[in-house]
């Protein structure tokens, strides 16, 4: 059967908006990238030292979304949604044109990311992917909340859990296999907040540009969007279409099983340094075969590894 080989875009792609939190106008190109180069970050308003590249070591903050910095202080900030749209397109080399210090935060999912890249051709590249194994299970606990990853040799699969004390919000528990299920009710998933809190955020200078365009609002026992939700399990999917996107930043695609209780950007981040420092714990593999049938998804992932 076929190898699996790296992938970029065949044509730059480019994306207006606003920043969620800066607030202000910004625009992305996004341009084909080389074999293993990785996705890397390029602050087109900055003369000189404005590469990024996509790695958790250069995550300086993680407080409501991911903050990367270059070692001359260059930062691009909520970069979680574009790296999950780019991990659920299969692209896994990109230089990412940015001309200012925020990615836009278009609907608050990645369903606007998706709906561009899914029309570009992608082309495939010289070089065979690796994926991240797994190999012994590794855990976080930070207070109550919990974060763990255990060997799955074929895909990569998220167990999520949150635990809101609004009833709105509630408990909410999804389990999502990235290379066997429907994504759709993932990646349209927007990020949310509550009513109570928008005040707090701002005075820290932040969610300047937050609207009911871009985030789901929950005031108490109601929800301020007009349209409501997009899916009965949005909250829970939205820290899922996070997690997938924050852990593009290992470099690699991962192959293992997720369960999270109460996570978010910080613990993410934190359990990759973890997991990433604990060098008996995972493998670097190329793959080889498509083991698991297409669905019909247009965002299914279909290459699946087996072991190398």
């Amino acid at each position: 059967m076929q190898e699996i080989y790296q992938k970029t875009i065949s044509e730059p792609v480019s994306f207006a908006g606003i920043g969620l939190h800066s607030g202000k106008s910004t625009k992305i190109t996004i341009l084909p990238g080389n074999d293993n180069q990785g996705i890397i970050f390029k602050r087109i308003d900055l003369e000189q030292n404005n590469l990024i590249p996509a790695n958790f070591k250069n995550v300086t903050s993680a407080k409501l979304c991911t903050t990367l910095e270059n070692e001359y202080g260059a930062k691009v900030s909520t970069v979680e949604h574009l790296l999950a749209a780019l991990y659920l397109a299969e692209i896994d080399n990109a230089i990412i044109e940015v001309d200012n210090k925020e990615i836009p935060i278009m609907d608050g999912s990645a369903k606007d990311f998706l709906d561009i890249l899914k029309r570009t051709k992608i082309k495939t590249l010289n070089t065979k992917r690796k994926y991240i194994k797994v190999l012994d299970k590794v855990e976080l606990v930070d207070g109550e909340r919990k974060i763990s990853i255990e060997p799955n040799n074929t895909s990569f699969e998220v167990d999520f859990q949150l635990n809101y004390k609004n009833k709105i919000i509630g408990k909410q528990r999804n389990c999502v296999n990235f290379q066997t299920d429907n994504l759709t009710d993932v990646f349209e998933s927007r990020t949310f907040c509550l009513f109570e809190d928008i005040e707090k955020i701002k005075k820290i200078g932040l969610a300047k540009g937050g609207s009911l365009d871009n985030a789901v609002v929950v005031d108490h026992d109601k929800i301020l969007n007009k349209d409501g939700l997009r899916n009965e399990k949005e909250f829970v999917n939205h820290k899922i279409l996070d997690l997938a996107g924050d852990f593009l930043l290992s470099g690699h695609r991962v192959l293992g099983k997720i369960v999270c209780y109460q996570g978010g950007h910080e613990l993410t981040n934190m359990f990759l340094r973890k997991l990433l420092n604990e060098k008996l714990s995972f493998t670097s593999i190329e793959l080889k075969d498509l083991t698991i049938p297409k669905k019909t998804s247009s965002y299914q992932s279909i290459k699946v590894a087996v072991n190398a």
